[in-house]
Parts: structure tokens; C-alpha cells; sequence
């Protein structure tokens, strides 16, 4: 499997049904790799710096496909959607574009059906499914990571703390910074007397980010 590639980007072509391909060029081969249209607004051709796509490769009996993003949280949660029955590759390319990554994770912890349903080709019984299987999954992998939850008598429930652990760790955060966010604003007397998980969600993002 090719984890990632470093390369210059020679060529992005956009193509009918919002489909973008990046030509990556390494050593002197060029890869094509099929990317979100948020990475390629990010991306300048035939500068000579190198940027890193993480990939991932999807082999049919008829063709390989690689699929390109712009870090291992992005391509992760992409693998994790393509799991889900019923979800292409093409419509979790679409839940990354239209949501951002951020914004999807968070969607898909909280439950937030209408915000999932944004996506074009995204009906209400498919952002259903997607938030229920995925929120499982997430959960599992939040209890085989050993994060910490800080104890205070005035911080949120255990409920909103796991959907803010769920949270940073499909964004890429490792155990000791999810922690450190969950003590810092959990000192915020206003935050603590707030029952909104995705407004917990954006404070530790928010500190993270500083």
C-alpha cells in the first residue's frame, strides 16, 4: 500500500461530476490521484514545493483508483465512510467537500442529521446511517485509545466529554493534547454550564488551534 507521496504538483484537472485529479509528480513519475476539491484550491502547480498527499488505493477487477488527501486524519475518516453500506467513494469525497473535516467529524458524533444531509446525494436515511455506524465505530476506537477524562464537579457530562474525545481523535489529536484541551476548557465556568456538545467540541478545537 502506498501510505502517502511527496512530491511538485504538475497538473489539476477538473473533470465532469466535480471530480478533481492531481498530478503528483515524484522522482520523475506522475501520479494521478483523484483529490477533494478543498485540497486543490490549496494547491499551486509547478511550484517546486514538495507537499505530501496521503493516499489511499482502491483496486477493482476493472481499475485502480488512488485517492489523495491532505492529511491522515482526512484520508482515515475516508476509509472509515467508504465502510459504511451504501457510501461510495465518490459521495464520502463529497461529505469531505461540502463539510470540511472538522465539521463532518463533529456532525457525525453529535448526530447532527440535517448538517450531514448538506451533502448533495445525502438523503436523511443515508446521514442517518452514516452517524449511527460511524459514532459506533468512533466510540470503540475512543475506548481502545485509553484517553483520560478530567474529573471536575462542574465540567459537562460524561456523555458530551466522550463525543469531545470521539471528536479530536478522528482529527488526529494524540491522548495527551485531547487531554490537556478537555482540562483547559474545562475550567470555563460559562462552557461548563453549557449542555452543547458541539459547542465543547468547537472550544477544544479552538485551543487546540492556538
Amino acid at each position: 500500500m502506498i501510505g502517502y507521496l511527496k512530491g511538485t504538483v504538475a497538473h489539476i484537472q477538473k473533470s465532469t461530476g466535480n471530480r478533481v485529479t492531481l498530478i503528483l509528480e515524484v522522482n520523475q513519475i506522475g501520479y494521478e490521484v483523484q483529490i477533494p476539491r478543498r485540497l486543490s484550491q490549496e494547491l499551486v502547480i509547478d511550484s517546486k514545493e514538495l507537499v505530501q498527499i496521503f493516499t489511499h488505493l482502491q483496486i477493482r477487477e476493472d481499475q485502480q483508483v488512488l485517492y489523495g488527501f491532505a492529511s491522515g486524519a482526512e484520508r482515515d475518516l475516508f476509509r472509515q465512510l467508504v465502510s459504511v453500506s451504501g457510501i461510495g467513494a465518490q459521495l464520502a469525497i463529497a461529505l469531505i467537500d461540502t463539510l470540511g473535516l472538522p465539521n463532518l467529524v463533529q456532525a457525525i458524533v453529535t448526530g447532527n442529521i440535517r448538517t450531514l444531509a448538506k451533502t448533495p446525494g445525502v438523503g436523511k436515511k443515508t446521514a442517518e446511517r452514516i452517524a449511527l455506524e460511524l459514532k459506533t465505530k468512533l466510540a470503540e476506537w475512543r475506548q481502545q485509545s485509553g484517553v483520560t477524562t478530567p474529573t471536575s464537579s462542574t465540567g459537562p457530562s460524561p456523555t458530551i466529554l466522550e463525543d469531545v474525545e470521539m471528536t479530536l481523535l478522528a482529527l488526529g489529536y494524540e491522548n495527551n493534547e485531547i487531554t490537556q484541551a478537555l482540562n483547559a476548557i474545562s475550567e470555563d465556568t460559562l462552557l461548563a454550564k453549557n449542555p452543547n456538545a458541539e459547542e465543547w467540541i468547537r472550544s477544544a478545537i479552538a485551543w487546540l488551534s492556538q
